[in-house]
């Protein structure tokens, strides 16, 4: 991974995970696919290698990303969908040609048709997202704590009462906000302050 770029958010669940490739969306925008590689960089990393990408196939992403976004919110706070975006996440998912293969070790994985074919992996990351917001699968949609964030984020705890989207960034920026709002420094603790 090229380091001028920022990390990637990586989740378990593969549609919102893409949709956390755009982070802060309330706040300072993090784009985190910016270049037609990023994209490669990120499907190879998800299992879902491609040889190249054009700027038009990363367009094409980001509009699906976006679409998956829009519709997950909408599903997360049970309103509904966005037209646009279904007819986004529908066009990617029928217009690839990926097959789900067992490996030795019983796990699914998906073969694209073409190494090369972006909309093979589009087409699986808009089939996750459509067994999400459909709710074929044990967990429920849910929107990050953070103001600046407000990601939506499929939660499979025991409870469902998740509310970071990702307690290494949002839900520790929360909790270290809140440790200081109550432990308020005193002039001699400030490490802006020099003292020879």
């Amino acid at each position: 991974m090229h380091a001028a770029f920022p990390d990637f958010r990586l989740g378990t669940v593969l549609a919102t995970s893409f949709t956390g490739t755009l982070s802060e969306r309330h706040g300072n925008a993090v784009e985190r696919i910016p270049t037609p590689q990023r994209l490669v960089d990120w499907l190879a990393v998800n299992g879902l290698a491609v040889d190249s990408c054009t700027t038009a196939q990363l367009d094409r992403a980001r509009e699906l990303r976006e679409s998956i976004h829009a519709a997950a919110t909408a599903a997360a706070i049970q309103d509904a969908l966005p037209a646009a975006a279904v007819q986004v996440i529908n066009d990617c998912s029928v217009q690839g040609r990926a097959a789900a293969v067992l490996t030795p070790e019983g796990k699914r994985r998906w073969q694209l048709s073409s190494a090369s074919r972006v909309e093979d992996a589009l087409s699986v990351i808009a089939a996750d997202a459509i067994s999400i917001i459909a709710g074929e699968r044990d967990g429920k949609l849910a929107l990050c704590a953070s103001p600046t964030c407000q990601a939506a984020f499929f939660d499979t705890s025991q409870s469902r009462t998740r509310r970071w989207c990702d307690m290494n960034t949002c839900g520790n920026r929360q909790k270290k906000a809140r440790f200081n709002a109550n432990h308020p420094r005193t002039p001699d603790q400030r490490s802006d302050r020099y003292t020879p």
